[in-house]
């Protein structure tokens, strides 16, 4: 996907300034968290052409909210006096949960989310009898998912699916609170 939208140019507006505007748009799904502490934004370049060229990936191919997102970041930066936006939706490499930043999942969890309890392991480098051994161990040490609302590691999952496609619905056993689980991927 590849938006521009041109109004009357602007100069001097930095791309560090760019993060930091991005930085305020939320997540529609998950509106405590950012697009850029949710790692959706991966890229801000200036063009020679005094365009902004923003990188997006979604959190997972298909996500529903993708279009959403690209409107708001149009929006917030037309706000902000930003002439033109280019926005390229980029799926490779797949967003993974270690792209969220450590605030992001901060946030997470005070909004009753439990974060993502691992990183993910890239594997993509590893042939044969090594990327077997990887993904067997990761396979078989299951993380304990820690409850948001009180912090027990006594939980157990109730569903694969939760309030949207990228996290899991879990329950604790100690305060019987169910919550959200953020999925690693």
């Amino acid at each position: 996907m590849t938006t521009a939208t041109v109004v009357p140019a602007q100069a001097g507006i930095h791309a560090e300034q760019i993060w930091a505007w991005l930085g305020e748009v939320p997540d529609p799904e998950i509106p405590v968290i950012s697009i850029v502490d949710l790692g959706i934004v991966r890229d801000v370049q200036i063009a020679g052409d005094g365009a902004y060229d923003i990188t997006i990936t979604p959190t997972y191919s298909g996500c529903p909210a993708m279009q959403v997102i690209a409107d708001a970041i149009t929006e917030a930066l037309h706000a902000h006096g930003v002439a033109e936006v280019r926005l390229h939706n980029q799926l490779s490499p797949a967003w993974t949960t270690d792209w969220m930043s450590e605030a992001g999942k901060l946030a997470l969890q005070g909004y009753g989310i439990a974060p993502p309890a691992q990183q993910v392991i890239d594997i993509s480098g590893l042939r044969g009898g090594a990327r077997a051994a990887v993904s067997r161990r990761a396979a078989s040490s299951t993380p304990r998912i820690a409850c948001p609302h009180c912090g027990s590691a006594h939980t157990e999952i109730t569903s694969q699916f939760g309030s949207t496609p990228c996290k899991a619905l879990y329950k604790c056993l100690a305060c019987r609170e169910p919550f959200d689980y953020f999925k690693c991927h």
